[in-house]
């Protein structure tokens, strides 16, 4: 049982050591240029090297990140609560809400420069439209999933509407909403460095960008495994929030 535990355990750092081994060899095998796919051991070589450039742009990177994120965060609540709560609601904000994820946000940063200028409010405003949306429709499900028949009864009982919402509706909610967060938190990134690649002179998309001209792919990918590692920590930490915050919606762990 001990070894089964400890290899579950092991089996993500397993899973990226074996990643970065097939990755070096495939390109010392075939001999690509490292203009065209860097070993892995150069592109964290090099990553050390620009350190401290790289740690600023990180910074930038997370913070933009985070601040849209928590915007999201406020307003997919609010709006998910609305939605879930009420049918009249959820039908007339549901086509709105899948129309303006249907827009590529990178469509919509252009519109943003004209708007705010370079810098850093479009990366938050564009991280914050690209995370948006899970929230929203994660919670208005977790409180739209509770029963007809529970509702009866707890209306039977003398609870009101409000009373429903927040202390039967929001607590069966709280799987859906942190799988939301672990999912938007993600996406997050993707819509800061996308903004930075577009319309920014500081994060870690700029980096890239700048790097990419100058053929320099090893710094490219280093900075692609920093926005990597940003993104697993942020899921992590959701994920160990969810597990003591849920502990009564977690499944048993498998046996194998």
């Amino acid at each position: 049982m001990n070894k089964k535990l400890n290899l579950r355990k092991a089996s993500p750092w397993l899973s990226a050591i074996g990643l970065f081994v097939l990755w070096e060899l495939i390109v010392r095998i075939f001999n690509i240029p490292s203009y065209v796919l860097p070993t892995p051991s150069e592109s964290i070589i090099v990553g050390w090297q620009f350190h401290e450039a790289i740690w600023m742009h990180a910074t930038h990177t997370l913070y933009t990140t985070l601040v849209g994120f928590a915007i999201a965060v406020v307003f997919g609540v609010v709006l998910g609560a609305l939605v879930g709560s009420s049918r009249t609601i959820y039908d007339a904000a549901n086509p709105l809400l899948v129309g303006f994820n249907s827009v590529p946000k990178v469509a919509l940063v252009p519109v943003l420069v004209m708007w705010f200028g370079i810098g850093t409010v479009p990366a938050i405003i564009t991280a914050f439209m690209i995370s948006f949306f899970p929230i929203v429709v994660n919670v208005a499900t977790g409180l739209a999933t509770l029963e007809p028949e529970l509702r009866d009864v707890l209306r039977s009982l003398g609870a009101t509407r409000k009373d429903i919402l927040i202390k039967v509706g929001f607590p069966r909610a709280m799987p859906y909403f942190f799988a939301s967060l672990k999912v938007a938190i993600t996406l997050a990134f993707v819509g800061s460095v996308i903004s930075e690649t577009v319309a920014s002179n500081v994060g870690v998309g700029y980096l890239m960008l700048s790097a990419s001209s100058k053929f320099n792919m090893p710094l490219v990918f280093a900075g692609l495994l920093v926005i990597a590692v940003m993104g697993i920590a942020m899921y992590e930490i959701f994920n160990v929030i969810e597990r003591r915050s849920t502990k009564w919606a977690n499944r048993a762990n498998p046996t194998n």
